[in-house]
């Protein structure tokens, strides 16, 4: 599996989608847009992973480089590859489908449960309820022809599905205590209080259960997108 990440700040990495890659032997490759990489050939691509970042997917002016990468996400998308876009990620993907993206009616910091859509056909199953890890202020219309999978009570949309094979998730199922740890030490003046915004004390308190339940959620995500 040749696995490429597109990954816009140097503090929100794979956490633990990393052992789940290493596991399957997985070639990794990336682009790190704050160190200016290029985007790769599609074609020795298998599967697109979108990453977060504070950055809006509209501040192209100011990063130009997100317009290639929306085209590269569209092209991975047309061109039937499984994508997964976390967070910033799940923006790009709606915004390189033609949706909206525009400041969300609530921030989101924290730790929250998410809420499973009822959705028709064969598509990915959420918990009908389940805590997750949320950091960001903005949201997004449905593209076209995606499929609402969750919702919460500060934002509406939370999960979609385009095609078999594509994932946008609001929130982070990924992240570690380590990978926290480094959101928190970089994007700390965000903790201002707040309906939907956790302190940090908050952020940090999660017992490992709560990092095993969302990890082990991504797993059924990577194991979905990647199935035969």
């Amino acid at each position: 599996m040749r696995v490429h990440v597109l990954q816009h700040v140097p503090f929100e990495g794979l956490g633990s989608i990393a052992p789940w890659l290493e596991q399957r032997g997985a070639t990794v490759g990336w682009t790190r847009f704050f160190a200016a990489e290029p985007l790769p050939d599609l074609a020795a691509v298998d599967f697109v992973i979108a990453l977060g970042g504070p950055m809006s997917v509209n501040d192209e002016d100011e990063l130009p480089w997100l317009k290639d990468e929306k085209r590269f996400v569209r092209d991975a998308v047309a061109a039937g590859k499984p994508v997964l876009g976390i967070c910033l990620g799940a923006q790009l993907i709606a915004s390189a489908l033609g949706a909206r993206v525009y400041p969300g009616p609530e921030k989101e910091i924290g730790w929250f449960p998410i809420r499973a859509e009822v959705a028709s056909g064969e598509t990915f199953r959420f918990p009908a309820s389940v805590p997750v890890l949320h950091w960001h202020g903005e949201t997004f219309d449905l593209p076209a022809t995606a499929i609402h999978l969750a919702s919460s009570a500060g934002c509406r949309h939370q999960a979609f599905q385009v095609g078999p094979r594509v994932l946008g998730l609001q929130f982070h199922l990924e992240m570690t205590p380590e990978s926290v740890a480094a959101i928190i030490a970089n994007c700390r003046h965000e903790l201002r209080p707040r309906r939907f915004v956790q302190s940090e004390r908050e952020l940090l308190a999660a017992p490992p259960e709560a990092y095993r339940g969302i990890n082990a959620l991504m797993d059924e995500v990577l194991n979905y997108l990647t199935r035969g």
